[in-house]
């Protein structure tokens, strides 16, 4: 589908309705189209409902209205905030609308630990996977409270639920962008790859992609009794009873305030609460609940209905290193002691500083960020690779994303986006990337994700036992090797 001067827009004959685009190179770029009724009213805490087809030719050249509210500053991706209530839509990049090319897809869900993000980010065009040959949808979906808060007379999982409704949203709907409906990958970052770890036990997912791809995957596993804690914690903030009605008298912005309260780490108990993210993971996001969520996260994955699709994550090396600043306790107290106060075992904490990363680590600051990093996003490789492998589940690749920039230093929490969608242009990515960012490396980090889209495979061996090999994501590369040894070393 070549673009000409005078080109009319694009404009995609879908189930619903008639979507009216805009070009961007050679591109045709959809924008906001509403794939559930907005979730407000009597929808706020319920479950989505498809959206009603529409008459006429709906205009989806803008992003539509965000379910962030704010700009949050959470995390290092430019991620605005688009206002409206009509916010459950999804955007689509296609090189063409010919229902008989059936070009790969690929799902990407953002992140924002499951409380901030928008699909709005610039990070998130996708420009590059339409440039080879890869249909690229992002969905938006319930956040925080609101989507993941435990209300006992609403629809638990919001957001899980949301995500369904977005995927049926592309079974049925992605033919008229020139995708094909059986050949669906799904992927996030960060909280989004988290979610693509649910996914893999959702039954209400089951058979609507064929494989997943997890980068820097957060993980939220709050028990179903810490999630009733946090809702009865947020009613009593808000002298609200705890149930729909009475949460539903709060605005969003009350709901906002309050958030921090309970889904935070905060002094004057940071380490009891960094403790608890720590063990749980994320404090709001997916809870097992028995039925939109069976079991915890590596039972999904491991078990699950999906858990036969070929899957493969890793992280970036610092993901958590800015954690924990200098302070007086964390500078002078035994090592041992700060570890076992953040949940550590007596034998995982010895085992772990045993490590050569502990070992070269001076400042106990920064050991402690990289004790965070290991426990909250490495860790999960090497326990999740082990766990499909014992389950006979699908095949596991993992990789690990260690190249930085002179300044900052670190490979941090979200330097790999940019190179994954070959957007190193895009707004804000200089102060984490540098001025000069690899192209070299946007092409094999970009490369290795199409691949895996079109072939399910994503160019290295897999991972039999969590020992690797796993891709080494940096320049010059190294060989495959086994990348997680220190995180291993607290699993036991």
């Amino acid at each position: 589908m070549q673009r000409s001067e005078d080109q009319r827009p694009p404009v995609a004959q879908t189930p619903s309705g008639a979507v009216r685009g805009i070009w961007r190179d050679e591109t045709a770029v959809f924008r906001g189209i509403p794939y559930a009724e907005p979730p407000i009213g009597p929808l706020r805490f319920a479950a989505p409902v498809p959206r009603t087809p529409w008459q006429g030719t709906l205009d989806a050249s803008a992003f539509g209205p965000t379910p962030q509210r704010g700009e949050t500053g959470i995390t290092l991706i430019p991620e605005h905030t688009v206002p409206g209530d009509d916010t459950l839509s999804v955007n689509v990049w296609t090189p063409t609308l010919d229902a008989s090319a059936k070009l790969p897809v690929l799902v990407w869900i953002h992140g924002g630990g499951f409380i901030s993000g928008s699909p709005a980010s610039p990070w998130y065009d996708g420009r590059a996977f339409a440039r080879d040959g890869v249909v690229l949808v992002t969905i938006s979906y319930r956040l925080g409270f609101t989507g993941f808060g435990w209300i006992d007379d609403a629809a638990p999982n919001r957001g899980v639920l949301d995500w369904i409704c977005a995927l049926r949203w592309v079974r049925s709907h992605i033919a008229a962008f020139g995708g094909d409906p059986h050949k669906v990958t799904i992927a996030g970052q960060s909280a989004g790859g988290g979610a693509v770890l649910t996914l893999l036990g959702t039954p209400g997912a089951a058979g609507l992609f064929r494989a997943a791809y997890a980068m820097s995957a957060a993980v939220a596993d709050p028990s179903l009794e810490a999630a009733r804690a946090r809702s009865r914690h947020l009613a009593r903030l808000a002298d609200v009873p705890e149930s729909a009605e009475g949460f539903g008298r709060l605005r969003e912005a009350r709901i906002l305030e309050l958030q921090p309260k309970i889904s935070r780490p905060e002094g004057p108990h940071l380490l009891h609460d960094i403790h608890e993210l720590l063990r749980d993971g994320l404090m709001i996001g997916p809870v097992a609940d028995g039925r939109i969520v069976p079991g915890g996260t590596l039972d999904s994955l491991s078990q699950g209905v999906n858990a036969g699709v070929p899957l493969v994550l890793g992280t970036t090396d610092g993901e958590l290193d800015g954690l924990f600043a200098p302070r007086g306790i964390l500078d002078h107290a035994p090592r041992r002691m700060l570890l076992r106060a953040l949940g550590a075992t007596a034998e995982a904490a010895a085992a772990w500083l045993a490590t050569p990363l502990a070992l070269d680590t001076e400042n106990t600051f920064k050991l402690l960020g990289h004790y965070a990093t290991d426990t909250v996003f490495h860790s999960w490789v090497p326990r999740a690779v082990s766990a499909r492998t014992s389950a006979g589940a699908g095949p596991t690749w993992s990789y690990r994303f260690r190249w930085h920039s002179d300044a900052p230093p670190q490979a941090g929490h979200c330097i790999d986006i940019p190179f994954a969608f070959d957007r190193l242009d895009a707004p804000g990515v200089e102060p984490i990337a540098g001025s000069r960012p690899p192209q070299k490396l946007a092409n094999a980090v970009h490369g290795a994700l199409v691949d895996f889209v079109k072939n399910l495979d994503p160019g290295w061996p897999v991972d039999i036992d969590g020992t690797g090999p796993s891709r080494i994501f940096d320049l010059p590369e190294p060989a495959p090797n086994d990348a997680y040894a220190s995180a291993r070393a607290l699993l036991g």
